[in-house]
């Protein structure tokens, strides 16, 4: 074989090789798609709220002249939250101290003029009837200083009403006042909540409330959670006895067992109810195969050939890892783990 004839026949070989390293794809980590028939269930929107939640309001009137708290503050129970101008009332109860302190010097001469009245008397100097009328003197006179003493303690009392406290330990969730506002009696000066107990309520039409069995296989929802934290499952249910007449609807609470992260009081939640019976098929995919592409959603179906092609889907709720397939796949069909890379394949 000539030189040519050899060279030729290596190119030849060469270009073979590459055409089939090109042919074949690399080979793509694929999942098939799950289908499991699973019980009917149908979600509630729902809130979230605390269980003790406190809007504090003002006994008295009065300019706000300090205010030592905002939202999202954690406080203990005593703390101060808002302090009103009381400059008045500590002026009437300075006053009230006073006139106390008048009367009880009135009663200390009065008592002293009935005890010698009383010696008086032993002695025969006086009548029956003026050691009576020292007595009452003196009884009036005692009854006139624990009026003012009483009258002294309400004045002190009304004072302590223009420095309010935490009820409780727990979080500021609202402040609708500012430096300078007036405080009247029963206007809302804050909003307080207490973070280790709360729950999630939901309206729940009264025939559905009816097939539940206790709270088994019933969850609840957190959209704007990461998967790993969206769900949790509920430990009891409490269904108010009242029912809407409007909707026919019942009053649905679930406890939340601990503190959940990311979730306050006025947060979205679903409310899954499982159904009475019948089962649906649902197909489901590893989160990680969904590619989103803008406001394209789709995954890479790899066929038997082992070659990626897009298709969109539509998906439904998440559950841990995986995410419902609402349309765009058939069960048995095997959809790449890795977009990125199925992309670079096509």
């Amino acid at each position: 074989m000539s030189n040519k004839s050899l060279i030729n026949a290596t190119l030849l070989a060469a270009l073979l090789t590459v055409g089939t390293a090109q042919a074949a794809p690399e080979a793509l980590a694929t999942a098939p798609v799950q289908s499991a028939g699973i019980g009917q269930s149908s979600a509630y929107d729902a809130v979230v709220e605390a269980v003790h939640q406190t809007v504090v309001a003002a006994q008295v009137s009065g300019a706000v002249t300090a205010l030592d708290v905002k939202a999202g503050d954690a406080v203990k129970a005593g703390q101060v939250l808002v302090r009103i101008d009381a400059r008045a009332a500590e002026q009437n109860a300075s006053a009230s101290e006073a006139q106390v302190k008048s009367a009880q010097a009135l009663l200390d001469v009065a008592a002293k003029e009935f005890e010698r009245q009383q010696q008086l008397f032993q002695k025969q100097y006086i009548s029956q009837a003026a050691l009576e009328r020292a007595e009452s003197q003196f009884k009036a006179t005692q009854a006139q200083a624990a009026a003012q003493l009483a009258q002294s303690g309400a004045a002190r009392t009304q004072s302590g009403f223009y420095v309010v406290r935490a009820p409780y330990s727990g979080v500021v969730a609202e402040v609708p006042v500012a430096l300078g506002d007036m405080a009247m009696p029963g206007r809302p000066l804050l909003t307080l909540y207490e973070p280790g107990a709360m729950r999630v309520t939901a309206a729940v039409p009264q025939s559905t409330l009816a097939q539940l069995d206790g709270a088994k296989g019933v969850k609840i929802e957190f959209p704007a959670l990461p998967l790993d934290r969206r769900w949790l499952p509920a430990a009891q249910l409490q269904v108010l006895p009242t029912v809407d007449a409007a909707t026919h609807t019942m009053t649905l609470r679930i406890p939340l067992p601990s503190p959940v992260q990311g979730v306050s009081p006025g947060s979205f939640a679903r409310v899954w109810l499982p159904g009475a019976a019948g089962t649906l098929a649902r197909l489901s995919i590893p989160a990680s195969a969904v590619a989103r592409r803008a406001d394209m959603v789709g995954v890479y179906v790899v066929d038997a050939k082992g070659v990626p092609m897009l298709r969109q889907v539509r998906l439904g709720r998440a559950a841990g890892d995986s995410v419902e397939v609402l349309s765009g796949l058939s069960a048995g069909e095997r959809v790449a783990l890795d977009p990125q890379a199925a992309a670079r394949l096509r």
